[in-house]
């Protein structure tokens, strides 16, 4: 069905008729009823502390049962909750934040213990860049100037072998 196709069929329905179905696909489908939950009650720093919470965990993971648990280091987490907040259109100063939040913790944990996989830092370059990417198009480039420069340092200070193409990124920016 195409959006020309629903907006003649929705134009036909009387006001109890949508109301009926809004309520059905909130109650069938859970990215209906995530995204009206938020429309109407936007926690945008209750979903964002959970967020940090959660990727965080990915590097620093909490003890269960006594035992240490292994860091996961997945990056996919962090890019799930960054792809959540923009669908469901919470502030792009949280997002930016967000995006940002997940290469430093990363960088804390390789301060710590030095990883060896490449993939590890071509991930956070690819995080970089694409954070710098956000921000460019939401005008709030300016806002996290110190931070962007402050993970291009510590890839330099902790020696990553591509910190020349973090470097490469703040030259295009011209500062």
């Amino acid at each position: 069905m195409s959006k020309r196709d629903l907006k003649k069929y929705l134009s036909e329905l009387d006001k109890n008729q949508l109301e009926e179905q809004i309520i059905e696909l909130y109650e069938k489908f859970s990215p209906v009823k995530i995204y009206y939950d938020f429309v109407f009650n936007p926690k945008e720093e209750n979903l964002l502390k959970e967020s940090k919470i959660k990727i965080s965990n990915e590097y620093f993971p909490q003890r269960s049962s006594g035992k240490p648990r292994k860091p996961k280091m997945r990056r996919s987490v962090a890019q799930k909750y960054i792809k959540h907040f923009i669908v469901l259109g919470v502030d792009s100063f949280i997002i930016g934040d967000l995006m940002l939040y997940a290469i430093e913790i990363a960088q804390t944990f390789s301060a710590e213990k030095p990883v060896k996989t490449e993939l590890f830092y071509k991930s956070m370059l690819n995080s970089y860049q694409q954070a710098v990417k956000f921000m460019i198009s939401n005008g709030i480039l300016d806002d996290f100037k110190t931070r962007i420069n402050d993970i291009n340092n510590e890839a330099i200070a902790q020696n990553w072998h591509n910190s020349l193409e973090f470097d490469a990124v703040l030259e295009r920016l011209q500062w």
